[in-house]
């Protein structure tokens, strides 16, 4: 797992924004991955996808990595932010907002600000 634990180590740390998901940003394969790579596909958020569906090892090191058992995954400036369930609430408070202007991560305050609107 080693090998795994690197790679994603890497890839944590060279990208701003990264999405471990089922799937890929284009085309999600289960329902939380799609939730949350619609919300930041919809806000414009620039983030590399990681497909853990084509590498067993990626799959089961994100867990390991984040000691965080489910999938996806959203990490901002190599930290681990949480999986569906807390980016929807972060996105719903407003708290993804911030913690995006916080580390210089660009997106469309305006959709964001639609998305609670729809959801209030």
């Amino acid at each position: 797992m080693t090998d795994a634990k690197t790679r994603i180590d890497d890839t944590v740390k060279a990208n701003d924004v990264v999405l471990y998901m089922k799937g890929t940003k284009s085309m999600p394969q289960c329902g939380f991955s799609s939730r949350v790579a619609g919300v930041l596909n919809y806000m414009g958020v620039d983030y590399t996808d990681v497909n853990v569906l084509a590498d067993d090892e990626i799959r089961q090191g994100i867990k390991e990595y984040s000691d965080w058992p489910t999938i996806p995954q959203l990490y901002v400036k190599g930290e681990f932010v949480g999986g569906c369930d807390i980016i929807t609430e972060m996105t719903l408070s407003g708290e993804l907002d911030g913690l995006f202007d916080q580390n210089g991560v660009t997106y469309d305050k305006d959709a964001a600000d639609k998305i609670r609107a729809a959801n209030a």
